[in-house]
């Protein structure tokens, strides 16, 4: 599968000099794993790949000396093959299994430069912020995975033919052909149920597999219960699933701002506050703070007491809430409103944007504002065609910002300073 993260990969392989290691971050299966092996294969003469969540015995060549000029011959040996300055990939995959490998990044950033060396894990944002931990801060590049996003499930489809042409009426903001436009709208309703899991998305697109992508997806979130269980005590761990499993409930809502109450009764801050940080460090919820104000810096304004969690995967929400091709059109009120928000935040999350939303005493409230060249822009989401918007004229008269942003089923357009997206050209914002 195509995916857009092997161009900022590419791109880092050829700073040369100024290259520092580099840590993927991302919840499991987002797919780091195989990218990192696609790119060494790709484009080295060869790659070293240590897994030290399989191979808990790797952390034995870390555990005296970490100086690269050490570890390098060490790794040699063990692999039995050359690693080139330039031609040899190195990868440390499941990085948060083993400290010391985690603290070597930064004697290969001071020392030894002209190794290439990537760090992946799937819990990294758990592990590092443990006391046990030493981050080699500011001698480490990072960068986030994410799910597919709809460009690149796009990519994997029957319209994979059309991807330019949607970029180019996105950036001219002139209508695609109705029936071209309706055709992608139905692939975009699959999207939804599929998800950009790519081994989800993989088993979609190849029938002839023996797991279907509902399968896959039910398997991911087992994953994700049995990390929730593994990685902390038994008391807070149950904090943690209970807490993931309210995200649907929570979307359902009128007022999708998270509400402790909707996780048990009796239930606040307090006792569930360790169990959001926990799930937003592993990657498996996006997590969009309220502002107050649209025209000063949202970490100014910020009200971190008011929030939305979302899912990371439209399709595992989805799946969670029982939504599939049988009955998506019953969804089509409030639920699916969710459905929608959560799809756009994974969206804007994987184009690097921090989520936000707006409110105005409780009146008014815009989905989504965006720092997007240095301004704010806002983000109304729409599940249909109905795009008749009081909280986002309101957010326009009042902070008169460069331009607006509709996301829904309509076409693309730019009227009365309102960028018109279709819900399929969400990933080009």
């Amino acid at each position: 599968m195509k995916r857009k993260m092997e161009e900022y990969l590419i791109w880092w392989k050829g700073l040369g000099k100024e290259k520092m290691p580099l840590l993927l971050y991302g919840a499991r299966q987002t797919g780091k794993t195989y990218l990192l092996k696609e790119f060494g294969a790709n484009h080295y003469k060869n790659s070293i790949y240590l897994n030290f969540e399989t191979d808990p015995a790797l952390a034995s060549l870390f555990s005296e000396s970490i100086d690269p000029r050490k570890l390098i011959p060490k790794l040699e040996r063990y692999f039995s093959a050359a690693i080139l300055p330039g031609g040899t990939l190195i990868i440390f995959d499941e990085i948060q299994m083993c400290n010391r490998a985690l603290t070597s990044l930064k004697y290969f950033c001071e020392e030894a430069q002209e190794y290439d060396l990537i760090g992946a894990g799937s819990l990294l944002g758990v592990h590092i912020t443990s006391k046990d931990f030493s981050f080699p801060v500011g001698k480490v590049m990072t960068k986030v995975m994410h799910p597919l996003n709809f460009g690149e499930f796009l990519l994997e489809s029957d319209l994979a033919a059309f991807v330019e042409m949607v970029e180019e009426h996105f950036q001219q903001n002139t209508p695609m052909e109705q029936g071209l436009h309706d055709m992608l709208l139905a692939l975009y309703r699959e999207y939804v149920l599929v998800g950009g899991m790519p081994l989800a998305a993989y088993n979609y697109f190849h029938h002839d597999k023996v797991l279907g992508y509902r399968e896959i997806q039910r398997i991911i979130l087992d994953t994700y219960a049995s990390d929730m269980t593994k990685y902390s005590d038994k008391s807070q761990s149950i904090k943690t699933i209970s807490t993931y499993d309210s995200i649907v409930p929570q979307l359902a809502k009128d007022n999708r701002k998270f509400q402790y109450k909707m996780i048990s009764k009796g239930a606040r801050a307090s006792l569930f506050g360790e169990s959001i940080d926990w799930l937003v460090r592993a990657g498996a919820v996006l997590k969009c703070t309220k502002i107050k104000s649209g025209d000063m810096p949202p970490a100014v304004t910020q009200d971190v007491s008011a929030f939305k969690l979302y899912m990371n995967d439209v399709g595992l929400c989805s799946y969670k809430a029982g939504l599939s091709a049988d009955n998506i059109n019953v969804f089509d009120g409030t639920f699916m409103g969710g459905i929608v928000e959560n799809y756009i935040a994974e969206t804007l999350a994987s184009n690097g944007y921090e989520l936000y939303y707006w409110e105005s005493d409780s009146t008014a409230e815009v989905d989504f504002v965006i720092m997007a060249g240095g301004d704010l822009i806002p983000v109304e989401v729409k599940a249909n065609q109905n795009v008749r918007s009081l909280s986002l004229n309101s957010y326009i008269k009042k902070y008169r910002p460069k331009y607006a942003i509709r996301v829904s089923a309509k076409n693309f357009g730019f009227v009365n300073g309102v960028k018109s997206v279709p819900l399929y050209a969400a990933y080009l914002i």
